[in-house]
């Protein structure tokens, strides 16, 4: 039966001329083949190169740092999962019976992926200005309220800079588990500095996500020890 996509048009304001491609964009691979992870590559270098173009130009003044913290908060993969939400993607996603059982349509990961996937196909489908003007009308709301001197850096930032300020070792990451099928994985990581006896751990659908909440457990404890410290003296 062929899928109605006509509010998921109206949603992204775009209509498809080739609608298979809308169709591999919304296959997971867990469906099989053709899936979206070809489109997904491609999505994830075209939203970086129009969000870096946007932030560039609607910041004149704002350094290589700031417009490199408010790209990867554009374009992170929260963020992402939040706009599919918002066009109900969940509800088109072609996934096999293992995602279905686990309620992959709500999962954050398979749901920015497959955001990624589309901005992809629509590049295909048409052209890279339509494509861009996509992006941007997704994320209009989210450039128009960004403040780029206001972008909190992400926890592995804060630390590694924690770190070299007091010129000790970078923190070590280690992968202790994966577990889950290829494409429903969850990752646990340790991390290890030299300031704490122990390592702090995190988990996440990805590695990058685990790191970052090892990280920020990290953080936490390494403030927690300067207040002790303060309250001693």
């Amino acid at each position: 039966m062929k899928p109605d996509y006509l509010s998921l048009y109206q949603a992204l304001g775009y209509y498809f001329k080739r609608e298979e491609l809308l169709t591999t964009a919304l296959t997971h691979r867990s469906a099989g083949s053709p899936n979206n992870e070809r489109m997904e590559f491609l999505g994830d270098a075209l939203l970086n190169y129009v969000v870096a173009e946007a932030l560039f130009e609607r910041f004149p003044i704002a350094s290589e740092g700031e417009l490199t913290r408010s790209r990867a908060t554009l374009v992170k993969g929260d963020t992402l999962a939040e706009i599919a939400q918002r066009l109900n993607l969940g509800q088109y996603l072609l996934l096999g019976g293992g995602e279905l059982k686990s309620g992959g349509w709500r999962r954050a990961s398979i749901l920015a992926d497959a955001l990624e996937a589309i901005v992809g196909a629509i590049y295909l489908d048409a052209n890279m200005l339509t494509c861009k003007q996509v992006i941007l009308q997704l994320l209009r709301e989210r450039l128009e309220s960004m403040s780029p001197q206001k972008v909190v850096k992400d926890p592995k930032t804060r630390l590694q800079e924690y770190l070299q300020a007091k010129q000790q070792a970078l923190p070590q990451y280690r992968v202790l588990a994966v577990i889950g099928a290829p494409h429903a994985q969850h990752f646990e990581v340790e991390c290890t500095i030299s300031e704490l006896p122990m390592p702090t751990h995190g988990k996440g659908e990805s590695r990058r996500r685990a790191e970052q909440e090892a990280a920020a457990q990290a953080l936490f404890l390494l403030h927690a020890n300067q207040s002790e410290t303060r309250t001693d003296i």
